[in-house]
């Protein structure tokens, strides 16, 4: 059933929802797959369907300059462009919509492209300036320069995703600070027992006891390095360079007492390489390998092989993604990870083969990010005044875009994540020859 209401115009001599839902036709494969309301009032589309409401003309001037993913989240995480209801809800329909008629990658006419902007011009009539200047981007969008993967520019890349604020994210990851995939024996699992659950499953691979000294490379807010240190008693270096990340982890080495264990250093990856001789006993490095690129990635293998002793485990844990969009997205790539690249698993595997690595087991844990991503949501949703006074509404809406944007890529199978466990040769190792992780 579809209905329309023109009531409660403000000012336009045309009512904005009908309008936009004949101009949109040849864009949605037909009728309006949700239910619209415009800043006049006026509605259209199917009683049942998600509403989505135009909250400002601002909206339609992004989605006009950048139509498509890019507009649609500048829209909605200035205000402009709101879904009401649920979110993830919301998406997995237009998501099914898109696919039952087959939209992706459909490309408009030129006739259509002209109805549209037509009606832009007559919804305006002079006075909203649909077609004026594109809006400012908005204040949370990323704005990196330089040479790509510079020292400098993977520094500022990684301080606008991580240095919001150590208590913004200590209110949504569980306590240990883990920002990764959980390793969950149920969805009923607490979270902070899946991470602690993880954290051993990577310790007990790499095969850690007490005095082998580890690489953590990447080591966020430090859960693995401290884990290892306190459960398995290892001598841990860990590297990042988010300053943020360093201050806070240092903070916990004092609390718990492990300044003799544990040693953080702020320092890029590619300088994170032992003298020869004093390579470490195993490395890790979860979730970091994404946001080295694709030219680097054979520098940052390589940096993986070199830094651990002959016969020693290395441990990546890291996303994949198929398609055309690597970094994941226009809105991830605009808003969240600026150059992180993604590729499938086995082009991963490849590039550590090819940089030296003995590739012994590929653990993939797709299904246990969706839970890790629905205890990331409770906890958000729970803090959401305080994140709010911490960051502010538009960066809410931007993770809430995130999160339920990233729990339905693993749910749909559009992204995975995998645990890829090597040893670096020219030594007997000492990998089981049967699992028992």
């Amino acid at each position: 059933m579809t209905a329309t209401d023109t009531t409660g115009m403000a000012g336009t001599t045309r009512p904005v929802a009908p309008a936009l839902a004949e101009a949109l036709r040849p864009f949605v494969g037909g009728d309006l797959p949700v239910r619209l309301k415009a800043w006049d009032g006026s509605v259209a589309g199917p009683l049942e369907a998600p509403l989505v409401e135009l909250r400002s003309p601002d909206a339609l001037r992004r989605l006009l300059w950048h139509p498509g993913e890019l507009g649609a989240a500048q829209a909605y995480v200035t205000g402009e462009l709101d879904v009401p209801g649920d979110l993830d809800q919301a998406l997995t329909y237009a998501f099914a919509v898109a696919k039952e008629r087959g939209l992706s990658g459909k490309r408009p006419s030129p006739a259509a492209m002209v109805t549209a902007v037509r009606t832009a011009l007559d919804l305006g009539e002079g006075r909203l300036g649909l077609l004026g200047r594109p809006p400012a981007p908005p204040a949370s969008q990323a704005r990196i320069r330089g040479r790509l993967h510079s020292k400098l520019r993977d520094i500022r890349s990684i301080s606008h995703h991580y240095d919001l604020s150590n208590e913004f994210y200590s209110l949504i990851l569980d306590p240990s600070m883990a920002y990764s995939c959980g390793y969950h024996s149920s969805p009923e699992q607490p979270l902070e027992e899946a991470q602690f659950a993880k954290l051993s499953l990577i310790c007990r691979k790499l095969g850690l006891q007490p005095g082998m000294r580890l690489l953590d490379v990447g080591c966020g807010w430090g859960s693995l390095s401290l884990h290892a240190a306190e459960h398995f008693g290892a001598q841990v270096t860990g590297v990042t360079i988010a300053a943020e990340q360093k201050k806070f982890i240092d903070a916990r080495i004092a609390e718990r007492g492990l300044g003799d264990k544990v040693t953080i250093k702020l320092l890029d990856y590619r300088d994170a390489v032992p003298p020869r001789g004093q390579e470490y006993d195993a490395v890790s490095s979860i979730e970091m390998g994404e946001h080295v690129g694709q030219g680097n990635y054979p520098t940052y293998a390589k940096v993986l092989h070199d830094a651990v002793k002959p016969g020693g485990r290395v441990l990546v844990q890291q996303m994949s993604r198929t398609g055309k969009w690597p970094g994941g997205g226009p809105f991830i790539e605009s808003f969240i990870a600026p150059d992180m690249y993604m590729r499938p698993v086995g082009e991963t595997v490849a590039f550590l083969e090819k940089g030296g690595l003995e590739v012994r087991d590929v653990h993939a844990l797709r299904e246990h990010y969706v839970l890790t991503v629905a205890g990331w949501i409770d906890r958000f949703e729970s803090n959401l005044e305080r994140l709010t006074e911490l960051v502010g509404e538009e960066v809410v809406r931007v993770w809430r875009l995130y999160l339920v944007g990233g729990s339905m890529a693993f749910r749909d199978g559009r992204m995975g994540v995998d645990q890829i466990l090597m040893v670096r040769p020219g030594a007997a190792h000492s990998v089981p020859w049967i699992r028992d992780f």
